[in-house]
């Protein structure tokens, strides 16, 4: 199996896990805080910032690809997360698993578009700094696994 169908089926398989998991939330569980410094974010919070972060990321992922483009130096992630919080406010937890669904669906499919070759692009990420999409796209698995991590260990 080539990389980038291992890459592929590693981020659907998560993927699914994780639909798996936020769609058997409770009511009250939704509105449960996992952070709490700054800006509390519960796990609509974090679902929310699933779609939104992943979204962005497979947009500038492919800005890389075709045109080298990365990161601006000057990006701030925490600025864009708040940002990114403040528009999708009103969305409920049905939309937001939805969207989640959509945005994950696209990311296996962009993946899987990908040739191996193009997985040694460059680029900066705004988190990694400069690395390669192989690298980028593991990233995108490691930070869904950081924050389930960091939910479940609220949730106890």
């Amino acid at each position: 199996m080539s990389e980038v169908k291992e890459l592929a089926e590693k981020l659907k398989s998560e993927g699914e896990k994780m639909f798996a998991f936020f769609s058997g939330l409770t009511e009250e569980q939704w509105t449960s805080s996992v952070y709490t410094e700054g800006e509390t974010w519960t796990l609509r919070n974090v679902l929310s910032h699933f779609v939104t972060s992943e979204k962005g990321l497979v947009k500038l992922f492919e800005r890389i690809r075709t045109t080298g483009e990365g990161a601006a130096e000057d990006f701030s992630i925490d600025r864009y997360n708040a940002t990114q919080q403040q528009k999708m406010k009103d969305f409920t937890p049905a939309e937001l698993l939805e969207q989640y669904k959509e945005v994950r669906a696209n990311t296996v499919e962009w993946v899987t578009g990908l040739k191996d070759e193009e997985l040694e692009i460059k680029g900066r990420h705004p988190f990694l700094g400069e690395t390669v999409i192989r690298e980028m796209i593991k990233m995108l698995y490691i930070h869904h696994m950081n924050h389930y991590r960091d939910v479940k260990r609220a949730m106890k």
